[in-house]
């Protein structure tokens, strides 16, 4: 049923709006104030303040001549308008628009536009203006949104920002530009993969050499001295340093003209593999066209080794040389190639010693070297073929003694007595406990070992002078504190070699050995203890979405400790065959105990012939003017 009364309320508000609608306006006391005229590129009885803005990618003549010909007709352009006042013309030449970083005159001309200097912008197109959407809109946007309105007028789309109906086709338009310098770069990356595939390498200029008619390396014999001087005294045993100071004296040249060197100069001459006749290609890429940030080629695009490409100022042996002196300064080694000793006998047969300061051996090497003395445990088999198994440990019980069997040794490690030897993994360091240090007491001087077929580490003392020698800790008060040792250099080996995860921390209890005045720890880095962070424990379980949550058994400060899964059926090892985890050191007779003994040398099968010892100090000598000091010639 219709309700009367809402009804005729509804007619009374309509007739309301109706009289108010049609009201007469009393024009004695009325006014109309109209708006000022807005600024419009057609306009031509508006007084405006013009910028120019001109821009050209790249450096060369025929961007000179394009470059020159805009600043030209923008000129002629601005005078045909008689209400225009040419503010300037802002021009970067050689500057890609994909990004505002190095356009010193576009920052500087949006500065005097905030600054209430300019009334409106032209350019021919938005290319010009920017190759980047993000950019060209976001900065036209800034221009519109000052307190003094700025429009840009781009010629060749006929767009005008500061009108209503812009914004679309300026974006597409900014888009097109964007996607034009795309498509270029994937163009210029796919030629230069056919140029390098077909056998054409680039080659820039360089120092010590010179490029004939056809674009070929040819040694520049004014160039060639200082190239080879660098190389001869950085194997000699000057550092970089040093070796830029000497050239500055000399008043030798760069390869940009300079007389004033740098260690890093220095340093671009001895990494450049064109020195010694080779060259490798793509050695940094570009990932993003619209930064043109540069980074290391890590394997991320491909890249070709052109060797003997053009004849060499040295030879590879001392370009390699100095690579590997280069690729170890920060860790202090001073050697090229690092010896890789390998124990041929003794309590430590198979371990293969850890050069601290050296990153150039990898986990094939510690396993080949091991190999060499002690191959990898292998099936066996018999004369007719068949397996032979593991030979089983017979123990005989005297009368009176006490049957073991079925009785086990408790790991120390679930009572972690703070007394316990043990030894740390974390973060590229490594850390013996107190217990260990105070049993070496003031012989803190260690080498490491490394067994990666038995998955043993060793700790023993070592002489101060060797030169696998790490300090393990520090006296305080009379009393030896442990001290964590850098493993930069190694880490991540020693962490491939016994599969492990770089981000955990590792504890390995271990066992002393002594005798007389040499000690030995060794660890058995099957039994490692992990300490996982919180955050890491957390999960997904299988089909179902709900996280898992963790009950840790143990946790050890901000980290849960996890133990080896055949830990948790068992107290430790049974008692007859925990004697058999380590060689007894009874058992050992004094020629084979050998703790200390050096090793013998495993080749890894990179060797390389350096220019000798006299002739480095013969060229040198000559080049400097003067005979070399007794004192660089003794370290």
């Amino acid at each position: 049923m219709i309700d009367e009364s809402k009804k005729q309320k509804a007619a009374e508000q309509k007739e309301r709006v109706r009289r108010r609608i049609n009201a007469k306006v009393d024009q004695e006391n009325y006014e109309f104030i109209p708006a000022k005229k807005q600024i419009d590129y057609y306009d031509n009885d508006v007084e405006q303040r013009v910028a120019v803005y001109a821009r050209v990618s790249t450096g060369n003549v025929q961007q000179t001549t394009s470059y020159e010909l805009q600043k030209k007709y923008y000129e002629d352009f601005v005078i045909h308008h008689p209400n225009w006042t040419l503010v300037k013309i802002y021009a970067d030449e050689g500057i890609s628009g994909t990004s505002l970083t190095h356009r010193d005159e576009f920052n500087k001309m949006i500065s005097d536009c905030r600054a209430g200097q300019i009334d409106m912008i032209i350019t021919k197109s938005v290319s010009r203006f920017a190759r980047n959407v993000v950019d060209c809109i976001s900065m036209v946007r800034t221009l519109s949104e000052l307190p003094h309105p700025v429009g840009v007028f781009f010629e060749s789309e006929c767009i005008f920002s500061l009108k209503d109906d812009s914004q679309m086709a300026l974006s597409f338009q900014a888009t097109m530009a964007q996607e034009e310098s795309h498509i270029r770069s994937r163009s210029m990356e796919t030629s230069l993969r056919m140029r390098l595939d077909g056998g054409l390498p680039l080659t820039p200029k360089l120092l010590g050499y010179s490029q004939d008619a056809d674009g070929n390396l040819v040694i520049n014999p004014d160039e060639e001295s200082t190239v080879k001087l660098i190389f001869y005294m950085y194997l000699y045993g000057y550092s970089t340093t040093e070796i830029a100071d000497a050239l500055t004296e000399l008043g030798k040249k760069t390869y940009l003209g300079n007389v004033n060197w740098t260690s890093n100069s220095v340093v671009q001459v001895l990494r450049n593999e064109r020195h010694c006749g080779d060259v490798l290609t793509r050695k940094t890429f570009t990932p993003n066209y619209l930064n043109h940030k540069a980074r290391k080629n890590r394997g991320d695009r491909p890249q070709s080794i052109y060797r003997n490409h053009h004849e060499g100022i040295v030879s590879r042996d001392d370009f390699i040389a100095a690579q590997h002196l280069l690729n170890n300064a920060k860790y202090g080694n001073k050697s090229i190639l690092p010896e890789l000793r390998v124990i041929d006998s003794g309590l430590l047969k198979g371990f293969v010693t850890v050069n601290p300061r050296w990153a150039g051996f990898k986990p094939a090497d510690y396993f080949q070297a091991t190999a060499s003395i002690q191959p990898s445990a292998e099936v066996e088999n018999d004369a007719d073929g068949y397996e032979v198994e593991d030979p089983e440990i017979h123990i005989t019980v005297e009368a009176g003694d006490f049957d073991m069997r079925g009785f086990e040794i408790t790991r120390s490690e679930f009572f972690d007595s703070c007394h316990r030897p043990y030894v740390i993994f974390q973060d590229k360091k490594i850390k013996l406990s107190t217990a260990c240090v105070r049993k070496f007491g003031k012989n803190n001087s260690v080498e490491f070992l490394v067994n990666p077929n038995e998955m043993k580490f060793a700790v023993r003392t070592a002489a101060k002078e060797s030169r696998n020698a790490v300090i393990c800790s520090k006296l305080t008060n009379g009393i030896y504190y442990a001290k964590e040792i850098s493993g930069a250099a190694f880490i991540e080996t020693l962490f491939h070699l016994f599969g492990w995860n770089t981000d955990l921390k590792y504890r390995i209890s271990g066992s002393l050995y002594q005798k007389e005045n040499e000690s030995v720890y060794l660890f058995n880095m099957n039994d490692a203890e992990v300490f996982i962070k919180p955050c890491m424990m957390s999960g997904k379980n299988g089909a179902d979405t709900q996280t898992v949550t963790v009950k840790p058994l143990s946790v050890s400060g901000k980290r849960v400790r996890a133990v080896p899964e055949e830990w948790t059926n068992s107290f430790g090892s049974q008692y007859y065959l925990h004697q058999h985890i380590f060689p007894p050191v009874e058992s050992q007779s004094e020629t084979d105990w050998k703790i200390r003994i050096v090793g013998q040398l495993f080749e890894t099968g990179e060797k390389i012939h350096v220019t000798g010892f006299d002739e480095l100090r013969r060229f040198i000598s000559k080049e400097l003017g003067k005979g070399i000091t007794e004192e660089k010639a003794n370290e």
